[in-house]
């Protein structure tokens, strides 16, 4: 169990600390509250822009690493479709360079075009890299505009398109920041072997004097639900045919939740795994499947993922797939394989209980959903998942109407121009 306190700066700031007495490393975690679902559709990739241009220079604080580095400290930072998340671990005796700085930031960017123009090149540059230039790269650029016609998931962290990025300029920049970059749209969380009086005398010494702003208000669209399946073809230059199902599910506050998690894990967690068995063992379909569950906050996907076998068609592969989950839907889970997943799930959180930083990292998130201690609910929620509920829940969802479906072809050589 996490134990931890809890205040709130007059400005909104959220604030957590949790005592561990058993590192010199103190984590420093700001989460904000935005994400990819809170652009504007037509100005994409702005979240992930931010994340690169925090690290440009604060208004007072031409460079963020070097101060940090000369402490001893490291950082770094990760966007999603729903949060942006900074960290910091450093030794407790430094902590404070960590709330200077983090606090320069939020008050401020260095604002230039000079700055934007580094990021907006960084930022280009990735999306070539790992998206266009990349084999399977694009899979989530023409996966989510599949599967969400509704809901801003529709596009990638990342952007809809290079244009977007291209085209930003300093004024929506700023407007961005100011939108959504504030003490009360954000939560700190320090872990470590620190003081809760000593952290509350910080957080007001460098934070405290930063005014509330006006929060966009979030009013995002809930995704209609899937009637008929969806059916995308490419053909590109890839060393497999790969094929991609993603079916939509609950939100991350729904108790499904876990049980679409305990599935991911009876059809592919390790070589016990239905899929592995099955599918890439025994009947040679896939050199590898896998399947997870986006864990988005708003209502996500269950995907399956795998690379066909040479000579495998797409149509015998995706029946295989099928095949697999009509049995799961017949026969659901036997106790043994239950419990060996539930042993699995426990010592994983377990582990994670052990690093100040992804104890940081879970508080930070769970209180953005609406109570840290949500964590420690954590082990619980798995525990009750059985399967009757596997079934109900695999028969409700795992449907074709309710699925959208990328064959991704390797291209023939007689297709190359």
């Amino acid at each position: 169990m996490i134990k931890f306190d809890r205040f709130t700066l007059n400005n909104g700031l959220r604030v957590i600390v949790h005592k561990d007495i058993n590192t010199p490393i103190v984590a420093v975690n700001i989460i904000y509250n935005v994400g990819a679902r809170d652009e504007n559709s037509n100005e994409t990739g702005f979240a992930h822009l931010f994340e690169h241009l925090m690290f440009g220079g604060s208004v007072n604080i031409p460079s963020y690493d070097e101060p940090l580095q000369k402490v001893g400290g490291e950082n770094n930072a990760f966007t999603s479709n729903d949060i942006t998340n900074y960290y910091i671990t450093l030794p407790k005796e430094n902590i404070e360079t960590a709330f200077w700085l983090e606090s320069d930031r939020m008050l401020s960017l260095a604002f230039s075009e000079k700055s934007l123009d580094v990021q907006k090149n960084v930022v280009i540059e990735e999306f070539k890299q790992r998206y266009l230039n990349q084999p399977y790269g694009d899979i989530w650029l023409l996966m989510r505009p599949l599967a969400y016609k509704k809901h801003p998931y529709k596009w990638a962290t990342i952007g809809k398109s290079i244009k977007h990025i291209e085209n930003a300029n300093l004024q929506q920049v700023k407007d961005f920041f100011y939108s959504h970059y504030a003490p009360n749209n954000a939560i700190l969380v320090v872990s470590g072997d620190v003081e809760t009086e000593n952290i509350n005398a910080l957080a007001e010494k460098w934070f405290g004097e930063i005014e509330k702003r006006n929060i966009k208000a979030r009013n995002l669209p809930k995704e209609p639900a899937q009637r008929t399946e969806r059916l995308k073809s490419v053909s590109k230059k890839v060393p497999f045919d790969s094929i991609i199902k993603a079916y939509h599910i609950c939100n991350r506050l729904d108790s499904n939740y876990y049980v679409f998690d305990i599935i991911s894990d009876l059809l592919s967690g390790g070589k016990s795994s239905i899929f592995y068995k099955k599918l890439v063992k025994e009947k040679k379909i896939f050199s590898e499947i896998d399947a997870y569950i986006t864990g988005s906050i708003d209502d996500g996907l269950f995907v399956i993922h795998g690379t066909l076998y040479e000579g495998i068609s797409m149509k015998k592969a995706e029946n295989e797939i099928n095949a697999e989950i009509e049995k799961l839907i017949l026969k659901g889970a036997s106790q043994l394989e239950l419990n060996k997943i539930k042993n699995k799930v426990e010592a994983s959180l377990a582990l994670s209980e052990i690093n100040v930083l992804n104890k940081a990292m879970n508080l930070a998130f769970f209180e953005l959903l609406g109570d840290a201690n949500l964590v420690n609910n954590e082990a619980e929620n798995y525990a009750k998942v059985n399967s009757p509920m596997i079934k109900k829940i695999a028969k409700r969802y795992l449907k074709k109407s309710n699925c959208s479906t990328l064959y991704y072809y390797r291209k023939k050589e007689s297709e190359k121009t």
